[in-house]
């Protein structure tokens, strides 16, 4: 919506202020979000063709081991590695001491020199060594395991078999050739009691010996020098070439990583967001101005080029899914829904750009972006119900697939071989589309702005508004509808916004419900003006537009329409009274205010167009005869009259296009208002002869009465 020109803030230091700080802020911001490190210079597959010129190393670098092979290496060690346990002695001393105490008085059916044997067979467990059962049975899955043990300051290798776990260690006992006959006394004894494990993990040495160990696997499998040739275009990426290639890109990332190389990145981010930032601003300011000039308009269109940078910049810098997921298409959508082709193709390509700097694989990602935008403003030309939005994801997805696709079979001709999960992710971005649906009403909420759909939704005449207008002031509202097809085709002429002008001119009479019998297209018998004092007469039309107003809040009606419900008289005056009080009072100092209506003027082109049909339109119902002379005399004349008193100053409608709609409205009336034939009636039997005989007289009479009517 443009804005009004009596509230007109081009002339205000703040205006320009608050698009000069949008614009940094949204610099600013993009900038703030983009990845600082060194991306991937090139998209390249094993098995797939080198897309690019002749790669040649620019330094030495070495060629890194892929995490696949580091990974087997580590697991070969760590399984090579001996786990370090402490020998505790304590433990052994503790536990035969608890022993000889609990059975000082011997052990019940037995001689008292089993109590030394017993605790000699302790004493050989617990050199050997105990282990927890769960370490045990760990390292014992293979009997070649080595563990080293930590005595004092030295560390033994031993094999695992050479210990005991406790469950082992208490077996031990009663395979013992001197105890295995006493089975069953010893098991009452809970020997378990006192066995406990004297060989402890040591967590902390171990850990810090596996990382020694692991540091020490080069990462590293050979050296690439300075000016080698390392794949030339058209080459099949081989796996050593793919590694070579991708030891390159981190080998760039390394470098790059200094403060100086992140200024210098910045600086160049800074730089190429600014220039596409100040190119759309140029656009919005030279072929969008009445765009530029609306605060809620370029709010929407600078944050939305902002917020798809921010969301693919935090998606690449931390890995989460595919960009292709992120509905980009979002924005064209909206754009051409609200405002139109042109201002959608351009801030989809600049937003798509913008989101280039954070992305990869950029070709690949422009041109498939780059079409689905193109899809979508051609799907919308024209949106008539929200439905639509369904078969613009649809068409959306179906293109992306394909152009997706025809980068495949450049590069690989073996249809078996794609990467078929980017289809998957298409299908997602396509789903997401949808979103664009709820979205429509949060900006038409948030942001003022009204689409064809929902204008098509307002023009329904059964319900709310106008169902009420068609019944309390039927004429009004049949004027309305005259009013609004006249506009409608004036706008199609000219280029303005048909759809929107029909709207407007659906309700711009609608405060003459509050009084419709004051009103001429709503009378039956005598006026009941006529018999009024001119000012309050002229009070009661004017307050057609205030009680309008009223209607139009209550019933929470767009701000685009109440303008076209307070701008379609402008400031103009009523005619009939003001004139018929000037010649009652010839003598009297006339206060134009009271005839004056309250406005303001026509303030787009939309507005002057509906008060050019609706001024000609009630006028032509007064005409008492439909010749083109009369018609385009009457035209000419109140449009005229129009441009005469200064109605479309402050409206940037052009001579042409006024002279267009003159054409139109004669056009049309004419069509509408043409003598129609007058059709026989069937005669009585009586008269059939009589009327035989008054053809026979007058042969020519009804080609003259048709030639009349033709006239």
């Amino acid at each position: 919506m443009t804005k009004n020109p009596d509230q007109n803030e081009s002339t205000n230091t703040g205006y320009h202020m608050l698009r000069i700080a949008l614009v940094i802020a949204t610099i600013a911001l993009i900038v703030w979000a983009l990845p600082r490190t060194t991306r991937q210079q090139y998209h390249y597959d094993v098995g797939k063709p080198w897309m690019y010129g002749s790669f040649i190393a620019q330094f030495d670098f070495p060629i890194y081991k892929t995490d696949e092979t580091i990974k087997a290496e580590q697991d070969s060690l760590i399984n090579q590695f001996e786990p370090y346990f402490s020998y505790d002695t304590e433990v052994e001393k503790k536990q035969i001491n608890k022993f000889l105490y609990d059975f000082q008085g011997g052990i019940p059916g037995l001689s008292a020199d089993y109590i030394g044997v017993i605790t000699d067979r302790l004493h050989r467990l617990y050199q050997s060594g105990i282990m927890s059962p769960t370490q045990y049975d760990k390292l014992s899955k293979d009997s070649t395991n080595m563990v080293r043990i930590i005595n004092g300051k030295e560390a033994t290798g031993l094999q695992i078999n050479c210990l005991y776990s406790t469950k082992t260690a208490y077996t031990k006992i009663f395979t013992d050739e001197k105890l295995a006959p006493h089975r069953a006394i010893l098991q009452k004894c809970n020997l378990t009691e006192y066995i406990a494990p004297n060989v402890l993990y040591d967590k902390e040495r171990s850990e810090t010996e596996q990382a020694d160990l692991l540091s020490s696997i080069p990462l590293a499998s050979g050296m690439v020098l300075s000016g080698q040739k390392i794949i030339d275009r058209g080459e099949i990426v081989d796996d050593y070439t793919f590694r070579v290639l991708n030891s390159f890109d981190r080998e760039m990332q390394r470098r790059n990583s200094s403060s100086a190389e992140i200024a210098t990145t910045v600086l160049g981010q800074i730089l190429y967001v600014g220039i596409f930032i100040l190119l759309y601003t140029i656009y919005l300011a030279l072929f969008r101005k009445d765009y530029f000039e609306n605060t809620r308009a370029i709010l929407m269109l600078y944050g939305m080029l902002a917020i798809f940078p921010i969301i693919v910049s935090i998606m690449m810098e931390h890995t989460i899914l595919s960009i292709y997921i992120v509905p980009f298409a979002i924005v064209p959508i909206l754009t051409r829904v609200f405002m139109d082709s042109r201002t959608a193709f351009i801030t989809h390509a600049i937003m798509i750009l913008l989101c280039a700097a954070a992305v990869k694989y950029q070709y690949e990602f422009i041109i498939v972006q780059l079409t689905s935008g193109l899809v979508a403003i051609y799907s919308l030309r024209e949106l008539y119900n929200r439905a639509q939005l369904f078969k613009t994801a649809i068409l959306i997805t179906l293109a992306s697939a394909a152009v997706y696709m025809s980068l495949q079979l450049m590069q690989d001709n073996d249809i078996f071989t794609f990467d078929h999960t980017m289809y998957t992710h298409l299908v997602a971005n396509g789903v997401l589309l949808l979103f664009a649906y709820p979205l429509m009403y949060l900006i038409e909420k948030t942001f003022g702005f009204i689409s064809d759909v929902a204008l098509i939704e307002l023009s329904n005449t059964s319900k709310d508004v106008l169902r009420s207008l068609s019944e309390q002031a039927p004429g009004t509202f049949q004027h309305s509808i005259m009013v609004g097809n006249l506009a409608a085709e004036i706008a199609n002429r000219i280029g303005a916004k048909a759809q929107l002008v029909r709207t407007g001119a659906f309700y711009h009479d609608i405060g003459k419900m509050q009084n419709p019998a004051f009103f001429t297209e709503n009378q039956k018998g005598n006026n009941p003006l006529n018999n009024m004092d001119r000012r309050q007469a002229a009070q009661i039309v004017i307050s057609h537009v205030t009680e309008g107003l009223k209607l139009a809040d209550k019933h929470d009606l767009p701000a685009i329409i109440k303008d076209f419900i307070a701008t379609h008289h402008g400031h103009g005056k009523t005619k009939y009274f003001y004139i018929s009080y000037l010649n009652e009072h010839p003598d009297e100092q006339v206060d134009e205010q009271p005839f004056t209506y309250p406005g303001p003027n026509p303030f787009t082109r939309e507005q002057a167009i509906l008060m050019m049909a609706d001024s000609v339109e009630a006028a032509a119902r007064s005409l008492t005869e439909y010749t083109e002379q009369s018609i385009s005399q009457l035209v000419n004349q109140i449009i005229d009259s129009q441009m005469a008193d200064g109605y479309f100053t402050n409206c940037p409608i052009t001579f042409y296009d006024i002279s267009q709609a003159k054409e139109v409205l004669i056009e049309r009336l004419m069509s509408i208002y043409h003598t129609r034939v007058t059709y026989p009636t069937l005669n009585k039997p009586d008269d059939a002869k009589a009327n035989a005989d008054t053809s026979r007289k007058s042969p020519e009479e009804p080609r003259r009465r048709s030639e009349r009517h033709k006239k």
